[in-house]
């Protein structure tokens, strides 16, 4: 079930701010993008719109995903994993994929569910798997154009 280029983990906060500042303070950074943005969302239980705090930190080709859900009955699988403090914790890795059909036929192939999917197709979708009983988090599939990918800081 794992395929794809893993190059992101990713992490819930309550206070993405207070995670930078550890980013900045102990990782050799080549670009952190920061946003707030409202998405619409996916999942088993419906579609809605949550609004999250996002920060994209690169270490080389790495990638380090800060997620601080705001609103949104959507954003439920990230506010069910934030911890009692304002500490990170980890959530799940990111592969990217260079066929977004190919990659969806992989995943039916597979007992896994997917619980959240997003984005604009034709520039950018993404998927949440769950693989916690599996590998104790979920992986998060995406697939973008490359001027996207390039405005998300990849290379």
């Amino acid at each position: 079930m794992a395929f794809g280029h893993h190059y992101q983990n990713a992490y819930v906060t309550r206070n993405i701010d207070k995670a930078l500042e550890s980013f900045r303070k102990y990782a050799d950074t080549r670009l952190i993008l920061e946003t707030e943005v409202e998405v619409e969302l996916w999942t088993p239980e419906g579609t809605g719109k949550g609004v999250q705090k996002l920060a994209f930190v690169w270490v080389e080709d790495h990638n380090y995903e800060l997620i601080q859900p705001i609103s949104g009955d959507v954003l439920k699988i990230y506010r069910d994993a934030l911890p009692e403090g304002d500490e990170m914790v980890f959530h799940h890795v990111c592969h990217r994929v260079d066929d977004w059909d190919e990659a969806m036929a992989k995943i039916a192939q597979n007992p896994f569910p997917i619980v959240q999917r997003g984005g604009t197709p034709g520039m950018l979708e993404f998927c949440y798997v769950d693989a916690r009983d599996w590998l104790g988090h979920y992986i998060e599939y995406i697939w973008a154009v490359p001027e996207r990918w390039q405005q998300l800081g990849g290379r």
